[in-house]
């Protein structure tokens, strides 16, 4: 990269059409996880305005009211206000979901079927899946996009407390970051757009945002007079959420992971259990770049896997510290593979996936969050050991 650079990431908030599509995606897949460890669950959702459309495949022993379960997450992320033409209580919803294919389910399978070369455990698609790690902030993820989440979460907050009674569920963050020998020096703007009543004056909104979120979340030493504030450009932005826009499963897949910052290698996570390695190997990743970072090993790591739907081993591992490893890529790579295993059945084992943990992921970001396993530096030491 450049020695001097501006680089943007954008977070969106929970009342965001595909964020509601996603989060009620995750808490169909908790509610089948907890009456069902070994469920397999691929939910996709659509909404628009006062409808829900259920669609995917499903193969699970629990028992459970779809639509309460539907319902109970529209009501969380807020959407009650009678002025919403998408309500909790009011949506129609439609359930087109149907059980997993059967052949998907035998590759996946730890036994033996005609045309498997083995009885192991595989992974429930081809792809590649990347993780990412750096020394930018404390959580080791990008600035830009942490910012972003940081802006959007504390609106969130000031709307649940019921501070600000004109705030509505829908909002959209956006960052400049300005880098110098690759460290954040200054944040050049910042965009937010926040859903509104009618009634509260475009001058109301802009202070709020500006003292009450941004000032409050952002670090100081960034912001200066030269800082852009864009708060709702457009001026207005009453009708907002499914109402105004459809909102799908999986379309937010770079505010889920690094805000653009580092590469993606296009599958979602939302909705998915974790025999899906496009979420399993994802978070695998994240959890050995975390790592790689913690340990000293590198001040930025990006680690790429691949996959093939049925085998039971990755069918490549690359390291890429871009030029910041203590070490030679081969040599952290060759230590990474002695303390970790990339297998599909051992990621769900190492991270302790079959757990109703994934509706806690679905907004402001898939990483960076308290309590996912996926966070957990405790293989630093492992990894220095490794080494030497």
């Amino acid at each position: 990269m450049p020695d001097s650079f501006i680089f943007s990431s954008e977070s969106v908030g929970e009342g965001h059409p595909d964020k509601v599509a996603d989060y009620i995606s995750d808490s169909i897949l908790d509610a089948c996880l907890t009456g069902d460890k070994k469920s397999r669950v691929a939910c996709e959702t659509l909404v628009k305005s006062n409808c829900v459309v259920l669609a995917g495949e499903i193969s699970t022993k629990a028992k459970f009211d779809y639509e309460k379960v539907v319902r109970r997450a529209i009501r969380e992320i807020g959407y009650t206000n009678d002025d919403d033409s998408f309500h909790a209580d009011k949506v129609f919803i439609s359930n087109y979901l149907t059980s997993q294919s059967a052949d998907i389910s035998q590759g996946v399978d730890a036994k033996r079927a005609t045309g498997k070369k083995t009885a192991q455990q595989g992974a429930g698609d081809q792809g590649i899946m990347f993780g990412f790690a750096c020394n930018d902030t404390s959580e080791k993820m990008p600035a830009p996009i942490m910012f972003a989440h940081r802006l959007n979460r504390r609106i969130a907050i000031e709307r649940n407390g019921k501070n600000e009674r004109w705030l509505r569920p829908d909002c959209k963050s956006q960052v400049a970051v300005e880098y110098s020998d690759g460290k954040p020096v200054s944040i050049r703007n910042v965009v937010i757009s926040t859903q509104h009543v009618a009634e509260i004056a475009h001058r109301e909104i802009e202070n709020f945002c500006i003292d009450k979120i941004i000032k409050k979340v952002l670090p100081k030493n960034l912001l200066s007079k030269k800082t852009e504030f864009l708060i709702n450009p457009t001026g207005k932005f009453v009708i907002g959420g499914p109402q105004g826009d459809a909102g799908l499963t999986g379309r937010k897949i770079i505010t889920d992971t690094y805000g653009g910052w580092a590469r993606h290698g296009g599958g979602a996570f939302s909705g998915k259990d974790p025999t899906k390695v496009d979420r399993s190997a994802a978070y695998m990743a994240r959890w050995v770049a975390k790592n790689v970072v913690s340990a000293g090993l590198a001040s930025a790591v990006e680690i790429q896997v691949a996959y093939a739907i049925g085998h039971p081993h990755p069918t490549s591992i690359h390291v890429d510290t871009f030029g910041t490893g203590k070490l030679a890529d081969n040599s952290i790579a060759a230590a990474i593979k002695k303390v970790f295993s990339f297998k599909p059945a051992d990621i769900i084992v190492q991270l302790n996936l079959l757990h109703p943990i994934y509706r806690k992921t679905t907004n402001y970001g898939h990483f960076a969050k308290r309590g996912l396993p996926w966070e957990d530096t405790g293989k630093a030491k492992e990894l220095l050991k490794a080494i030497r």
